[in-house]
């Protein structure tokens, strides 16, 4: 069966060439978390000259410390490339600085700069702020039943594409 028909034509007269569709069903969660994660990116970056993808990695290394490249690859999910061009741009600002593993010296160790983390600290308190009023609104059973929402996508978008 088609998802497609020929529409009436309300002034009368001939069709030809007129296709009808329907629409599918408007996506239920992907919409907003898009236009959150947006809307997070602008605030957190309005005033500190910094992109939402550098605050990010910025707030991972004030929470966590000094990490090698393939920690931050395995917790943004970004591509190697796109990391790459984060960090040297940071690099660039002075904001982090690399230095060779002392285990493996192929591997990259990324730490905040004194700079960095005079910044990382301003958008971690601007990020902890927007994420205690989100929840200051929600129940504990709410915040949980999001978690497991958030687990469903990350376990579907972290196994391989079976729709092609």
């Amino acid at each position: 069966m088609s998802n497609s028909a020929i529409a009436p034509n309300p002034g009368g007269g001939d069709n030809r060439g007129v296709v009808a569709t329907s629409r599918p069903a408007p996506l239920r969660l992907i919409p907003q978390i898009h236009r959150a994660t947006h809307r997070l990116g602008l605030r957190i970056t309005s005033s500190l000259e910094v992109t939402q993808a550098e605050a990010h990695v910025l707030q991972h290394l004030v929470s966590h410390g000094a990490c090698t490249v393939g920690d931050l690859q395995r917790a943004f999910a970004h591509r190697r490339s796109t990391l790459t061009s984060v960090l040297d741009r940071l690099a660039a600002r002075k904001l982090i600085g690399r230095s060779s593993s002392e285990s493996d010296r192929r591997t990259f160790v990324i730490s905040l700069t004194p700079a960095g983390k005079a910044v990382a600290l301003q958008v971690h308190a601007g990020l902890q702020r927007i994420e205690e009023r989100a929840l200051a609104a929600l129940g504990s059973r709410d915040v949980k039943s999001f978690a497991a929402v958030l687990a469903a996508l990350e376990e579907v978008l972290a196994a391989p594409d079976d729709a092609e």
